[in-house]
């Protein structure tokens, strides 16, 4: 069976087939790099949501502890997972307020579409 295709039309359609496959792979890489991200920033988050989250946690030492007196806190936030600034440990958080006993850890996180991503540690005690 003789070929259809000149080699000047095989090497035509090669090129356009090569030029689809480049299509899709340069808006695969952008779909996956412009998704939003900022939420990753931030592992173990509560309500994790790539579209919007605002969620609120807390960590008890144990169910009578009392609130402390005094309270503080500390955010971290992100913008699209590639810039992260702030400081949302418990220790500086609490050193801030003269907190010298930690009773109780609240926790806040807000994810808008991958996007922008806050997460703080609300830090309770004496």
């Amino acid at each position: 069976m003789p070929c259809r295709f000149t080699p000047r039309q095989f090497k035509r359609g090669n090129m356009h087939l090569l030029r689809k496959l480049s299509v899709v792979a340069t808006l695969s890489i952008a779909a996956t790099g412009l998704s939003g991200c900022a939420g990753i920033a931030f592992p173990g988050a509560i309500g994790f949501s790539s579209l919007y989250a605002n969620t609120n946690g807390n960590n008890f030492i144990n169910e009578q502890t009392k609130l402390g007196s005094k309270s503080s806190e500390g955010c971290v936030t992100s913008i699209l997972g590639l810039i992260t600034t702030g400081d949302a440990g418990v220790h500086e958080t609490a050193r801030k307020a003269n907190i010298s006993r930690v009773s109780h850890i609240d926790y806040r996180f807000e994810n808008i579409l991958g996007i922008y991503a806050k997460y703080c540690a609300i830090v309770y005690g004496e």
